[in-house]
């Protein structure tokens, strides 16, 4: 008596419809898995490195906001070479919250032009799509 073949591939060919579609539901649930975990591994390298670079970017204004301030006190020095120590002060003071007072009116004026947040040419442009839809339904 002849032996069969034990190769895969003749395996397969001697496999019932339900064998297959049991093998391919395995596979694909298998496939599905492995896809799954690929997504979660390299959503994570890419979270870690956004918290980096979140942190650094952190890290960074909180230097700027002490070089400012380093910055302040330069001038306030180089004032206080002509001028009284509390006048140069005061100077350097006042033309900093003269720029802080203007850099809030321009925020305030952009967020006024921003509120409400209502998207309102794609709130148009669908009145006008669902008007069209009518008048030719209506034909």
């Amino acid at each position: 008596m002849a032996e069969r073949e034990s190769s895969p591939a003749a395996r397969q060919a001697d496999a019932s419809t339900a064998d297959l579609v049991r093998q391919l539901a395995e596979q694909t649930s298998h496939l599905v898995r492995d896809e799954l975990r690929l997504a979660q591994a390299e959503m994570t390298r890419k979270g870690a490195r956004a918290g980096r670079g979140a942190g650094l970017l952190g890290g960074s204004g909180i230097l700027a906001l002490y070089g400012t301030g380093c910055l302040l006190i330069a001038a306030v020095a180089g004032l206080a070479l002509v001028l009284a120590t509390w006048l140069a002060a005061l100077i350097v003071a006042a033309a900093v919250l003269a720029v802080a007072g203007l850099a809030a009116l321009t925020g305030k004026q952009q967020l006024g032009r921003a509120t409400p947040p209502v998207p309102r040419q794609a709130i148009e442009s669908t009145k006008a799509d669902v008007q069209e839809i009518r008048e030719k339904a209506h034909r």
